[in-house]
């Protein structure tokens, strides 16, 4: 059984201007040079499918005359702004129809290929053991909150309790989402219904959506602080 990784890659960005391919640290061609890289140097992604309507963008992979690479042009009309996850999910499940499916983004730079490599060895492990599937999450410890009262802890029993004995919270960081093709094709669904949870650190976590998340992460780069 193959592992496919699925690379949605599309033009444009709102928040971000020229997200993917903006020079970030010393790349430039910036976060999806970063991934790239990284998906290259794994030892259990058998193939990399970089979706993407952005001429940039394919005339940079183009040049990488990479083994792993299937450069795939996805129609702008499932590459627009508007265009759901859902949409887009039928849509890779027609693009790979056997073996295993991990779906990731660039804007997750700081998931090294050693990191890849670990969480497929551990979703392998776990379908083993019942799950289905595996998506990656940020722990949360905090005091959270809805509108109106906590929801990780109790206030009529202690007001303020240490934050080590809160039940944890988890929240969907995008990094990775593991799963058999059938899922997406029997289910619409990049995750089944029983996904493991692999906890990330707030660097390994970290998401590129808004320009300040980019210049953080630009900074942390030139600074040396995080590896990639």
């Amino acid at each position: 059984m193959t592992v496919t990784c699925f690379l949605p890659c599309r033009k444009g960005s709102e928040r971000v201007p020229r997200k993917n391919i903006r020079p970030i640290g010393d790349k430039p061609y910036g976060l999806l040079q970063i991934k790239l890289e990284q998906l290259f140097a794994t030892k259990l992604i058998d193939r990399v499918i970089l979706s993407t309507n952005d001429e940039e963008i394919i005339e940079y992979a183009k040049k990488l005359e990479a083994s792993k690479l299937d450069i795939r042009l996805r129609d702008d009309a499932l590459a627009s702004s508007s265009t759901s996850t859902d949409e887009l999910i039928q849509y890779a499940g027609s693009q790979i129809e056997a073996g295993h499916i991990l779906w990731t983004h660039v804007t997750s730079p700081f998931l090294t290929a050693t990191l890849y490599d670990a969480m497929i060895e551990k979703y392998l492990a776990q379908l083993e053991c019942g799950y289905d599937s595996l998506m990656s999450v940020n722990e949360l410890r905090g005091f959270i909150w809805d509108e109106s009262r906590p929801v990780n802890y109790d206030r009529s029993v202690e007001k303020w309790p240490r934050t080590q004995t809160l039940s944890p919270l988890y929240e969907i960081n995008s990094g990775v989402f593991l799963a058999p093709a059938e899922v997406y094709q029997l289910s619409g669904d990049r995750i089944g219904d029983r996904p493991y949870k692999y906890v990330l650190d707030k660097i390994q976590g970290f998401d590129i959506d808004w320009e300040e998340d980019f210049l953080m992460a630009d900074a942390m780069l030139s600074a040396g602080i995080c590896e990639t």
